[in-house]
């Protein structure tokens, strides 16, 4: 019966301890998913990628090459809700984005175009392909203007097809991915700070520039603002102080010469009595010798 308790008790605080650390990894996915929500809901450049489009029945891309530029997607795993849960790779991801709607529009070789935008609440994916079935790709943070996006891809389907673009045509998949990382790197690079790309962007920096100057000035304007009621609740405070100096000063005054008066009367009333006292008795005796 001992043991049996013993044994009880034990399966218990296993299965204790298990719940806990359920609740715990729970936590801590949430927790990071949250936080790589979070950083994606901005302006920044994440990933370029390279495909090629076959069509054996039903569209399939496969990645050619692929960069990793903002160095977030393959660290943290995706974001916990990228197109569906399918988070374990942005570059499955993406083609899976791109064989359910192919870029359309498409008559010219060697020139990429029907590019396409697709939205999530936190990151977009923009992508066009030539009449060769080569599609590129980008994911970038919803705030990032998706004429931009374009250009960038038109920039880097020239400078990849220059390099590899015979090889693109049959190349197994990620094939390409160390060869062209040097030129993906520089095009990324290049098209990270939108000021430097797209003026638009730059007179909008600008803008936020003035903008903050403008409210720094009116801040200031405000301290001194507050500061000059300040000085003037002082300089009130001041008046009225010295209004109730002078005032008091005044019947001081008239105080100080009240007693003045009322000693003098007081010296001579007593100056007078002595006067009286010495003289009269000298008039009597004079008097009486005259008598």
């Amino acid at each position: 019966a001992a043991s049996s308790s013993a044994a009880a008790a034990n399966n218990k605080q296993t299965r204790t301890n298990d719940c806990h650390n359920h609740r715990t990894t729970e936590q801590e996915s949430s927790s990071t998913t949250s936080s790589t929500t979070t950083t994606m809901a901005d302006n920044k450049l994440r990933c370029a990628l390279v495909y090629r489009i076959e069509n054996s029945g039903s569209a399939k891309a496969v990645v050619l090459a692929k960069l990793d530029h903002a160095g977030q997607y393959e660290t943290h795993g995706g974001s916990g809700d990228l197109y569906g849960g399918r988070d374990g790779s942005y570059a499955d991801a993406v083609a899976g984005v791109i064989a359910n709607d192919p870029p359309g529009g498409l008559t010219s070789s060697g020139e990429i175009g029907g590019f396409k935008v697709v939205q999530s609440d936190q990151h977009q994916v923009v992508y066009g392909a030539d009449a060769d079935a080569i599609c590129c790709a980008v994911i970038t943070g919803t705030q990032y203007p998706s004429r931009v996006a374009i250009q960038m891809l038109t920039e880097l389907y020239k400078d990849f097809m220059e390099k590899h673009g015979e090889a693109a045509k049959t190349a197994a998949a990620d094939s390409l991915t160390k060869k062209s990382k040097a030129l993906m790197q520089t095009v990324c690079g290049k098209y990270e700070d939108l000021s430097k790309v797209d003026k638009t962007s730059a007179l909008l920096g600008q803008v936020d520039a003035v903008k903050g100057t403008m409210q720094d000035n009116i801040a200031n304007m405000l301290k001194n603002t507050e500061k000059a009621e300040s000085l003037a609740e002082k300089s009130d405070q001041l008046n009225e102080q010295a209004s109730v100096f002078k005032k008091r000063s005044t019947d001081l005054r008239k105080q100080m010469r009240w007693k003045n008066l009322k000693m003098t009367l007081i010296l001579g009333g007593f100056v007078l009595l002595i006067v009286l006292v010495v003289v009269v008795p000298l008039i009597v005796r004079a008097k009486k010798l005259a008598d």
